[in-house]
C-alpha cells in the first residue's frame, strides 16, 4: 500500500490523540488493515497479561504510541518491499510494517528475535492473520538475509545496534531506526567505531522521538 508522503500537516496531526480513525486518515489504510492491527492489540494485551512485551501503560495510546510509531517508517522509505526487524520482541515495527505491507506482491518482513517465548507470541500473531513474515530465533548478526531496510525500536544503543546490522549493510540495505531524545549523543559513540552517513528526522508520533536513516556503515580502521 502506498502512505502519504512525510509532511508537516501530517507531523502536527499526529500529536493530537490517535484513535483507529485517525490512523486510518494519517496512513490510508483498509478496514482489512485496520481489523488486523485490531486483532494485533487484542493479542498483544493477552499476551503481555503473561509476558513482558510492552509497557502495560503505553496499551491505551496503541494507535499514536505502537501502531503510527511503526507505521510512519513506511513513509521514510516506501518503495522498500523486504525489511528485517532486529530485536522484533513485541512485534514493533515489524508486525505493523508487515500488516501494512500484507498484499504487496514481493513484500516480506525478517522478525529477527533471540528470545525463544517471544518468538512464540510473534509465531502466533503472524499465524493469527496470515502475515509475509519469516521469523528467525537467532541473534541478529548472526544471520546472512538480504533485505532492502534493517529497522529496530528499542533494541540497543546506536553502536550495540550497528554492530548487529552489520552483515544487512553488506548485502545493500540501510537503516531506518526509531530512535529517542538521546539520538545525537548516540550517534556521535557510534562514529567511535562505525564510519556512516545518518540522516535524522523528527518522529510522527513523538516530538521527543527521532526516525534515523543510516547508509554506508564500515568500521572506523584503527591507526
Amino acid at each position: 500500500m502506498a502512505l502519504p508522503e512525510a509532511t508537516s500537516e501530517l507531523v502536527i496531526e499526529a500529536l493530537d490523540p490517535v484513535d483507529a480513525a485517525a490512523f486510518q486518515r494519517l496512513t490510508g489504510a483498509s478496514d482489512v488493515q485496520i481489523a488486523d492491527l485490531t486483532r494485533y492489540r487484542e493479542l498483544l494485551a493477552e499476551w503481555n497479561a503473561v509476558m513482558n512485551l510492552v509497557g502495560p501503560a503505553s496499551m491505551a495510546a496503541y494507535w499514536n504510541r505502537h501502531a503510527w510509531d511503526s507505521a510512519q517508517l513506511l513513509t521514510f522509505a516506501p518503495q522498500a518491499k523486504v525489511w528485517a526487524d532486529l530485536g522484533a520482541g513485541a512485534g514493533l515495527p515489524g508486525v505493523v510494517l508487515a500488516i501494512l505491507l500484507k498484499d504487496t506482491p514481493g513484500a516480506k518482513v525478517h522478525l529477527v528475535e533471540s528470545m525463544a517465548k517471544r518468538c512464540r507470541f510473534l509465531d502466533a500473531v503472524c499465524g493469527a492473520l496470515d502475515l509475509p513474515v519469516e521469523i528467525h530465533n537467532a541473534r541478529a548478526e548472526s544471520l546472512d538475509l538480504k533485505v532492502q531496510v534493517v529497522t529496530a525500536r528499542a533494541c540497543a544503543p546506536m553502536p550495540r545496534l550497528l554492530e548487529f546490522a552489520q552483515p544487512y549493510f553488506k548485502r545493500g540495505a540501510v537503516a531506518w531506526l526509531l530512535k529517542g531524545q538521546e539520538v545525537a549523543a548516540e550517534i556521535a559513540e557510534a562514529k567511535k567505531t562505525w564510519k556512516f552517513e545518518s540522516d535524522v528526522r523528527g518522529s510522527k508520533s513523538d516530538p521527543r522521538g527521532h526516525v534515523v536513516q543510516i547508509k554506508g556503515l564500515s568500521r572506523v580502521r584503527k591507526v
